[in-house]
């Protein structure tokens, strides 16, 4: 649910996402909120109460928008209990890769973005079931976040990777930062592949990519250590 859909689908439209979507592991569905507006003019902000700087998306266009997606899934049989409805703001909790993997069981996600001051609180507590930022600082709108969200999700989906181990050994799923890696040409400005990694020897490489994980964690993140 958002007021830029094509900023959404763009994104979302290129890479490995793009392509899953092609290929029917995951469908994106874009829903513009102002299609639901009750205004004319296709109105859906307003002041808000109490004063203050900027606009605030209203409540009835965003339910609108919410009722006839609910009433589209049911038409295709989607089943309740499998569905999640998210708002993407600043006053969420972090998005991490534990959430990310909670909430790739769920068959469905109804994401909302917000936009200029965000929205009428009274819609948040009515159909939102959790609120998602992703990190501590404040983004124009909710659509950018929302893509974050999907692109982190949905790689977790069978059939979207070529390989569950191109995530499972990934920076952050394997609990420490991911290895240093190299690739052709053997030697760029001086510095050359190290060469454990050209010996063949398959203990070797393990036990030096996982002391180098450690290294590179220890020196980037060492709260991840800690956890």
């Amino acid at each position: 649910m958002t007021l830029f859909p094509d900023m959404v689908d763009y994104i979302l439209g290129e890479s490995i996402i793009g392509r899953a979507r092609k290929n029917n592991f995951i469908d994106v569905r874009l829903h513009n909120i102002r299609d639901y507006s009750e205004d004319k003019h296709r109105r859906v902000d307003d002041t808000p109460y109490g004063g203050g700087k900027g606009m605030l998306m209203m409540a009835p266009p965003i339910y609108n928008c919410y009722s006839a997606i609910l009433n589209e899934q049911a038409e295709e049989s989607f089943v309740p209990e499998s569905r999640r409805v998210i708002y993407m703001s600043p006053t969420g909790k972090v998005l991490n890769q534990k959430k990310a993997e909670e909430l790739s069981k769920y068959d469905n996600l109804i994401i909302l973005c917000g936009h200029y001051e965000g929205v009428d609180r009274r819609i948040v507590d009515e159909i939102v079931d959790e609120e998602i930022s992703i990190g501590d600082f404040v983004l124009t709108g909710g659509e950018i976040p929302a893509c974050i969200l999907v692109d982190c999700v949905a790689r977790l989906v069978d059939g979207v990777l070529s390989d569950p181990e191109c995530h499972e050994k990934e920076s952050i799923s394997s609990g420490m930062l991911e290895y240093p890696q190299y690739t052709r040409p053997y030697e760029f400005h001086g510095v050359k592949v190290p060469d454990v990694l050209i010996s063949g020897h398959h203990a070797n490489i393990d036990k030096w990519r996982d002391e180098s994980a450690k290294k590179l964690t220890e020196q980037n993140r060492p709260d991840l250590l800690e956890k």
